[in-house]
């Protein structure tokens, strides 16, 4: 019961975590699924406008350039949005960048909303880059923000409510993208503009919480400050481990000024913790996530399930993620990254090469197509339980304070350019391998799980010092190895 008392005394941490996620996360969940719900009207739109501007109908490519465009450059705008959060924080503070993001949102909304009555398809392209932007800054804040603010026990599974609340989007814009709701070509600007509300919501929260306690302390020396910021989060009196901690950290980085993102791609000391990230944040967008989306529909047809239902069975695709992910939060501080990532990309490869067997046969019985539709389900399953959720804690686990923003940057980057390069390349890749495409996804699965398990140190219930000793080890072998030779 003392062990349950003492997690219930950080209510005010959790109520930060729900509202860091309803203006980041959630919103971009919402702008990712709802976007396929109004598909057609906007089509139509930009069929109707180019008609009244040039007095003849848009060309099938032209408009499926444009469309192709409306959906990418959510990418674009993230990235750039992702480049931004490593000094936009450092120079306005955390909860500040996160204030100025939520303004962007709004003027975005504000694009979406009026660009059928200005006629202007162009306001949407602008909108979705906005929306992209305040993405890409807004989840690198958001996680950077939270796992300073936490203590190590509930670090994980707080910066995990990230991908629950994008998880929790997805299901939401899948819910409001129905034709009943705000699917339909009356309701269809309110639907993509409705991201602006949560920004809104976040805007004014924030108004009530305080600066990142790290930040006040480390960055800012601000020792009082970051204490009181503590003080309110956590509702306890006795911080001194926790302040042992900051002033380790302070004192290992004091003095410099914050990192580079060339200094995180180049220097020596943070290597591994740089491989460390980056192929997990590659790996979810090449662990094949988005080629099973792609393909559920095709099963689910083969399988004989109406079309008109198709959407309900997006929507327990949805639900499922997001289960699973919920389950992972509650799991991570006790299995740890370590094993949550390597075991889920192997088992996840498995399963994939079992679905590009089962895919190869489909036709020999007619029950095969059900085992397809379990099997889809299994990975998302998988995904959710692991590499989802963890790959959004890597950053605050691994890097020290002065790193910590340009490692965001690296991080987003390679998580938003490798979204925009699978998005621009997938279909030709179905093009010509079909259903052997998984087969890609299986052995970069494969070899992330070789990594994570075989060469990376756990983080589990270590404070940051600890966890770049760690590293240390990896990072010098070689030049250990040279010195013990000469002696």
């Amino acid at each position: 019961m003392e062990g349950a008392s003492n997690k219930l005394q950080y209510w005010r941490l959790y109520l930060l975590a729900v509202v860091l996620g309803i203006g980041g996360s959630f919103q971009y969940g919402i702008q990712v699924s709802a976007i396929a719900a109004p598909a057609e009207h906007v089509e139509a739109f930009i069929n109707q406008t180019w008609l009244l501007r040039y007095q003849t109908p848009v060309e099938d490519s032209t408009e499926q350039l444009i469309w192709s465009f409306i959906v990418a450059v959510l990418s674009l705008g993230a990235w750039l949005g992702a480049v931004h959060s490593g000094s936009l924080p450092v120079k306005y503070g955390r909860k500040k960048a996160l204030m100025i993001n939520d303004v962007v949102a709004v003027v975005a909304a504000l694009f979406m909303l009026f660009s059928r009555a200005a006629k202007s398809f162009e306001m949407i392209l602008l909108g979705r880059f906005l929306f992209g932007y305040n993405v890409g800054l807004g989840l690198s804040v958001h996680l950077m923000y939270l796992g300073e603010s936490s203590p190590k026990k509930l670090r994980g599974f707080l910066t995990l409510t990230s991908s629950i609340f994008i998880g929790l989007g997805k299901v939401m814009g899948q819910i409001i993208g129905i034709k009943e709701m705000m699917g339909s070509e009356e309701m269809w600007p309110f639907l993509l503009a409705i991201s602006g509300i949560p920004a809104i919501v976040q805007f004014v929260a924030l108004l009530f919480f305080p600066e990142s306690p790290r930040y006040l302390y480390i960055d800012k020396g601000d020792s009082e400050g970051g204490k009181k910021a503590l003080q309110w989060l956590w509702q306890e009196d006795d911080l001194k481990q926790e302040l042992e901690d900051m002033d380790k950290e302070r004192e290992s980085v004091q003095g410099e000024q914050a990192k580079t993102v060339k200094d995180v791609l180049t220097r020596r000391c943070v290597r591994w913790q740089l491989l460390t990230l980056a192929i997990p944040c590659a790996g979810v967008q090449f662990c094949g996530i988005n080629a099973l989306y792609f393909y559920a529909f095709d099963i689910f047809r083969e399988s004989g399930v109406p079309e008109e239902q198709m959407h309900y069975l997006a929507i327990g695709i949805g639900a499922t993620e997001l289960i699973t992910v919920m389950l992972c939060s509650l799991i991570i501080d006790r299995a740890g990254r370590k094993k949550l990532m390597g075991f889920g990309y192997l088992l996840m490869g498995a399963t994939m090469a079992v679905l590009t067997a089962m895919l190869s046969i489909k036709d020999m019985n007619s029950w095969i197509p059900y085992v397809n539709i379990a099997l889809i389900f299994c990975v998302i399953c998988i995904y959710g339980l692991g590499p989802s959720g963890v790959s959004m804690v890597l950053p605050a686990d691994l890097f020290l304070q002065a790193w910590r923003p340009s490692a965001y940057v690296v991080s987003g980057t390679i998580n938003w350019l490798s979204l925009f390069l699978v998005g621009m390349c997938f279909s030709y890749v179905v093009d010509g391998l079909g259903q052997y495409c998984f087969l890609i996804f299986v052995v970069y699965c494969v070899f992330s799980a070789a990594f994570l398990l075989c060469l990376v140190p756990e983080t589990k219930g270590k404070t940051i010092v600890e966890v770049t000793e760690d590293f240390n080890k990896l990072n010098y072998k070689n030049r250990e190895t040279e010195l013990s030779t000469k002696l």
